[in-house]
């Protein structure tokens, strides 16, 4: 009688993944010179330090436009006044053209609150 012996596959040593390589600073970046790369970086971080006080300027903008419109509809007033949001338009687009219009939509779209 023959026995068949069937071998036993070694097991397959998993692969080792290794870590995609950071992207180059120009990559990262669009700058060509190792000196762009570094400063367009370091002006980024200034930038996302804006971003956060902005967002937090906006959140606060919100928090005050709150007590205002509680106020003024605890007096029988209108949640919205028309016209000192015409004045707000009007000084974003004297300071920043018409984006600036546009900012200020939005502006008063996030402090009117919810309806």
């Amino acid at each position: 009688m023959t026995t068949l012996t069937t071998a036993t596959p070694a097991p397959a040593t998993p692969a080792t993944a290794t870590p995609a390589p950071a992207a180059a600073p120009a990559e990262r970046t669009g700058a060509h010179t190792p000196e762009a790369a570094e400063m367009i970086g370091g002006e980024r971080e200034r930038i996302d330090a804006l971003d956060d006080r902005i967002i937090g300027l906006v959140q606060e903008r919100m928090a005050v436009s709150a007590v205002i419109q509680e106020s003024r509809i605890t007096s029988g007033g209108r949640r919205v006044n028309l016209s000192r949001e015409m004045e707000i338009l009007g000084h974003y687009s004297d300071a920043l053209g018409k984006p600036g219009t546009a900012l200020a939509m939005t502006l008063l779209e996030l402090c009117r609150g919810r309806v």
